[in-house]
């Protein structure tokens, strides 16, 4: 095996947050590598799905024609609730503004990994497996790294590396939050006896378990804080058969037997955990290394999706001198409310999950409401990432949060001219007056001149004459006239001073 012993970047974990940041920075031109201790893809069964801000970071790389099923729509479900596609109002105007990927949502976390491990190798990026971190040490220049492959040095290093990141503890972040209350299994199993369980999810006071919807999906939660702890401290065990079925019997109160694994399964607890910053100094955190929350609705995936696509493209013009390094102190004020506010919504869940009377009666509660049109439609819209922004809006709504589907006179979408990674301004002025002031930026930002360009904003229709969008897909500035105001500050803000 050979290791570049040095690079410009240094990302620890060939998951799908690692090979996600590694593809963005290759394409803002660092010089990249991956390390990952295993030594083949995680086989574990773990997200099913993924939210729209997801399927559209894929959208933008020409990715998604190589996702799953697009022929359904998928609205999951809140505490177990299922929420029903037939009451959600598809008309809302944030739904229709991004429902170009929405049907493209039904891809595991395993066909997400294969996909973004054929992308990095497409652009040259290096993953070296086999390989265990075992020491850092940040010096004023760089990050010296020790490994099992041999000492490395690199200008920064990010910790992709999950829960229990081992480049966070050898950093010394600190890794706040409160202990387990309950112990869950997922696995697909042969089921001998399954009319003994129920469909969907069902509760006891031992617990809840689900039973489908594919032929032998099982999972189990159990409040029982003390088995949580143990779960917890054991996580590299192998999850067998016998403690899958024995969780099982337990929550559903029957003797049901399951024959056999098909797929390997896995075990996980509500340990709810966020560092209190994502960077030390050369060192940075991304997804589970940066926070980590019970899995429901596979939100923990998408939100490091969404750190690697925010972190990617300013750590790549850091490292190639088109930004000062202050421009990632806004991956930390962008993204950790984000991780705040899943952690939140996980909590939620977790109350109304539980065994006992009262969160019965909170769940019946809950229930009723998720069976309105109005409730369904605002779980959707949290759940799907449809409503996410970065801070509060600028001179125009649309700034700061993620551009819309903006289809274009010649057929195509605004995000088809950003594969390259770069900014992509758009420029409806009969004489080019964004573009002109963008010139200095012809490096970083592609231009796309069109005259029909029709959005949704809030309930009305509404044209927009420019807007440059940033290679996360957030909306840097927009204006609905010809007036250029603010144009060039944004691109000094997010692309450099030229």
């Amino acid at each position: 095996m050979f290791v570049k012993r040095e690079c410009e970047v240094l990302v620890v974990g060939a998951g799908p947050v690692g090979l996600m940041l590694a593809a963005e920075l290759a394409l803002a031109g660092a010089d990249v590598q991956i390390v990952e201790r295993r030594t083949e893809p995680d086989p574990d069964s773990k997200a099913q799905s993924i939210n729209v801000p997801t399927a559209e970071a894929l959208d933008r790389r020409g990715l998604l024609p190589a996702a799953a099923d697009p022929g359904q729509r998928f609205t999951g479900h809140f505490a177990g609730l299922a929420l029903d596609p037939d009451l959600v109002d598809w008309a809302d105007a944030d739904l229709v503004a991004h429902s170009a990927a929405n049907r493209c949502r039904m891809m595991t976390q395993r066909h997400l990994e294969a996909l973004l491990a054929e992308h990095v190798a497409r652009l040259g990026v290096a993953v070296n497996r086999g390989v265990d971190v075992v020491a850092v040490d940040e010096t004023v220049a760089d990050v010296q790294v020790g490994t099992s492959a041999g000492p490395m040095r690199t200008a920064w290093l990010v910790g992709c590396d999950g829960g229990h990141s081992t480049v966070r503890r050898l950093a010394g972040i600190e890794f706040p939050g409160a202990e387990p209350e309950f112990v869950g299994y997922q696995a697909i199993a042969e089921v001998a006896d399954p009319e003994k369980l129920g469909t969907g999810w069902v509760w006891s006071q031992r617990g809840a378990y689900r039973s489908g919807p594919q032929p032998g999906r099982v999972a189990t939660l159990e409040f029982d804080a003390a088995r949580a702890r143990l779960a917890r401290g054991d996580r590299s065990a192998p999850v067998t058969l016998d403690e899958v079925q024995a969780s099982l019997r337990r929550v559903s109160a029957t003797d049901v037997t399951l024959t056999a694994l098909r797929a390997t399964p896995t075990r996980w607890t509500d340990n709810t955990r966020q560092a209190p910053s994502y960077r030390r100094g050369h060192v940075l955190l991304a997804g589970d290394a940066a926070h980590v929350h019970p899995p429901f609705g596979g939100q923990g995936l998408n939100l490091g999706i969404g750190d690697a696509v925010n972190l990617g493209w300013k750590l790549g013009a850091v490292v190639t001198g088109l930004a000062a390094d202050d421009l990632l102190d806004t991956y930390d004020t962008e993204r950790r409310p984000a991780g705040a506010w899943v952690l939140d919504w996980t909590r939620a869940q977790t109350g109304l999950m539980r065994g006992d009377d009262k969160s019965a009666a909170l769940r019946g509660v809950v229930a009723d409401l998720l069976g309105t049109s109005a409730g369904t439609t605002y779980a959707v819209k949290k759940i799907s990432g449809v409503t996410q922004r970065v801070g509060p809006p600028g001179d125009h709504e649309l700034v700061g949060a993620l551009v819309p589907d903006l289809w274009l006179r010649d057929g195509s979408r605004l995000v088809d001219h950003g594969h390259g990674g770069g900014f992509v301004l758009l420029d409806r002025t009969p004489e080019a007056a964004f573009t002109r002031l963008a010139a200095a930026w012809g490096d970083v930002v592609t231009v796309v001149a069109d005259d029909t360009v029709i959005t949704v904003v809030a309930d009305d229709e509404a044209a927009l004459m420019g807007a440059l969008v940033r290679p996360d897909g957030v909306m840097a500035w927009a204006t609905d006239t010809g007036d250029s105001a603010g144009l060039v500050d944004a691109l000094r803000r997010w692309a450099g001073a030229r």
